[in-house]
């Protein structure tokens, strides 16, 4: 009998920045990040799970089709072939079986923003919808799996605001999943925008995975690191008091810093374009005469995201739409916010 699995996941985007890992993609520092709303991927898996099937397939291991928005992509399917094929032990309850993924992004796929964390983990919950069939999945399971196959994708399993890596400041914190703290932190933060600011649409002259490899032997790697536990601790404790200001710091330094990393790499290079720098600056200009609490982070690429809390929404808008507007690749910005507890 054929039956299907429809997950949802989003896309997050990080204050605390995870750059530079070991093992099998287990993290360097600790991150924190806000989990976003209307940039998801929805994966829909359909399979027969019949005994008479999975007789007839027992001595396969498993084998599938995938299409991306309607399409067969090849590129897709080898990369989540060898993420299973790499993780099998997690993944036996899949021997016999052949299904079909089918998967889309909720945002244009040339926007410019990466997919891996949505997509990994809309992928990863929908393979243990298979597992638990109509039991409750275990979430600390999902961001374990989905860490392995896109580190920032153990983040998107939890609503909200989430941590990933070990940290004294947390007890129940992990390097190998990630743990929500939405309930640790100020509303202020759960009312929280993240316009995103797009630059560029054009494929990455260099890869994060790539990226986070120079790292092994960056200059500036243990000082990075510790600065970055050191922001963890400290963002925890900012986000229980709802400091607006202190977090506006740690967001700016660690969107700096991680870009600082790249251009002191070796070999160097940069993924700041100069319409990065001028919306920064508009942003500085902007907060600096009207007091409103807006900030930016950047990803790991020219992307800015703007973030500011809901009850200054109506005037971000506005100068976004006279201003900022203007330096996006086509005018095209995406209007995003933290997702809500569920």
């Amino acid at each position: 009998m054929e039956s299907q699995i429809i997950k949802r996941s989003p896309s997050n985007i990080a204050i605390v920045k995870y750059w530079g890992k070991h093992g099998n993609q287990l993290p360097n520092n600790p991150s924190i990040s806000f989990t976003l709303t209307n940039c998801f991927t929805e994966t829909k898996i359909t399979y027969d799970d019949s005994e008479t099937q999975r007789l007839r397939d027992s001595e396969t291991q498993f084998s599938f089709d995938f299409y991306f928005e309607g399409k067969e992509s090849q590129a897709f399917k080898d990369k989540i072939e060898k993420f299973i094929l790499k993780n099998e032990q997690y993944f036996t309850f899949l021997k016999g079986l052949h299904f079909k993924i089918e998967s889309y992004n909720s945002f244009p796929h040339s926007s410019g923003i990466a997919s891996s964390a949505s997509s990994m983990s809309a992928l990863v919950m929908c393979l243990l919808g298979i597992k638990y069939k109509d039991s409750e999945i275990d979430m600390q399971e999902a961001s374990f799996l989905s860490r392995l196959a896109s580190g920032s994708a153990s983040r998107s399993v939890y609503p909200t605001m989430t941590l990933w890596g070990k940290t004294p400041a947390l007890s129940n914190s992990s390097d190998e999943y990630a743990v929500p703290i939405g309930d640790m932190i100020n509303p202020i933060f759960k009312s929280y925008h993240d316009t995103i600011l797009i630059v560029s649409s054009k494929e990455k002259s260099v890869s994060s995975r790539a990226g986070h490899s120079l790292m092994n032997n960056h200059p500036m790697a243990e000082s990075r690191y510790a600065t970055a536990r050191k922001n963890t601790e400290d963002l925890l404790t900012i986000l229980k008091q709802g400091d607006l200001e202190g977090f506006i710091k740690i967001a700016e330094a660690e969107a700096n810093q991680l870009h600082d990393l790249m251009a002191t790499s070796t070999p160097a290079y940069t993924l700041k374009e100069p319409n990065t720098v001028n919306i920064i600056n508009k942003i500085l200009e902007f907060r600096e005469d009207t007091s409103l609490p807006i900030c930016y982070t950047l990803d790991a690429g020219p992307n800015v995201h703007l973030l500011y809390p809901d009850f200054c929404k109506d005037k971000v808008h506005v100068f976004i739409e006279n201003v900022l507007k203007d330096y996006c690749h086509n005018n095209k910005y995406i209007n995003d916010r933290v997702s809500a507890d569920s």
